[in-house]
Formats: structure tokens, C-alpha cells, sequence
């Protein structure tokens, strides 16, 4: 049996996550995925998820190409939990192709018989993408707040809510 691991943050679940784990599961009779919590993926994107970990980790149980989901901490690589797990096979994106931290990886999994699997990478989507988009919509529909205090004198109240955001 054939175990892949596919590891990432998977926030705001979208076409290319599902792309990546349906190629994945195509390669193996079980894969795990290794989900990045939320402090792991505030500490290199500088960044929260929208979607909480808990969360994200229910939708990833719930597709039908995902076997197991683990929360991966920031104490937790890639190689660590081949340790825990033996998978045979690390997929990832080909958006990390020639990253030194794969390159390193790639030599560790050979040396215990596994190996880094390159799947294609959907270029048009993406969870950042994603994040630009809702904020375009978000200013397209937000009007800016008033800023004539003696035609509305409400405004000085708002002009502060707005000041703090």
C-alpha cells in the first residue's frame, strides 16, 4: 500500500487545493494530509488564515480523495513526519519546485525510500488571490464615510470608528 502526504494551509478551500489533492490521491491508496495551523501560517505568511484550522481540517476530512488530516505545528516538518508516519510519497506543488528547504528534503526521503512528488500548480487560482479579490469587492461596495460634520453631525462619531480601523 502506497501512502502520499500533501501538506499546506488550505484556507478558503478552492480549485487548486482540490486539484492538488485529487492528483495526489491518484498516486496513492491513502493519503494524509498535514494541515498547517493557524500559527504555523501566521508565522511565514505574517498572516491568519480566514478560516480557523478546526475548520479547515473538517473540510479536508470531508473530501472524498483525503484519508486522514493532521494539524501540522511549526515545530512539525515535512521529515518529522515521515518519522511519525512513513509516507511513501511527499506531494507538492510545482510552486515550490527548486526551493532549497525541498531540494534538502528531497535527499532525506530517498534515503528512507520515499520521495518528493512535483504535481502541477493551478496558476490562475489561490488563496491570496482569493483574499485580493474579496477586498476589491469589499471597497467596491463600502462607501467611503461621510466627511461633512455640519451637514450630518453624526459624523465626528463615525469619522473615529472609521479612524481605528
Amino acid at each position: 500500500m502506497i501512502t502520499g502526504f500533501a501538506c499546506g494551509c488550505f484556507d478558503m478551500f478552492h480549485i487548486g487545493h482540490l486539484n492538488l489533492i485529487r492528483r495526489a490521491r491518484e498516486q496513492c491508496d491513502k493519503l494524509v494530509v498535514g494541515l498547517n495551523s493557524d500559527e504555523f501560517m501566521y508565522s511565514y505568511k505574517h498572516k491568519y488564515p480566514i478560516i480557523p484550522a478546526k475548520d479547515r481540517k473538517e473540510m479536508l476530512k470531508a473530501c472524498r480523495y483525503v484519508d486522514d488530516v493532521i494539524i501540522k505545528d511549526i515545530s512539525d516538518s515535512c521529515f518529522s513526519l515521515w518519522q511519525k508516519y512513513h509516507y511513501d510519497k511527499l506531494f507538492i506543488g510545482s510552486d515550490s519546485r527548486g526551493s532549497r528547504q525541498y531540494a534538502e528534503l528531497d535527499i532525506l526521503l530517498r534515503a528512507v525510500n520515499a520521495e518528493v512528488v512535483i504535481l502541477p500548480y493551478t496558476e490562475e487560482i489561490s488563496s491570496s488571490i482569493l483574499r485580493k479579490r474579496l477586498n476589491e469587492r469589499i471597497n467596491e461596495i463600502t462607501p467611503p464615510p461621510p466627511t461633512d460634520t455640519q451637514e450630518y453631525p453624526y459624523i465626528s462619531c463615525v469619522n473615529e470608528v472609521y479612524s481605528t480601523t
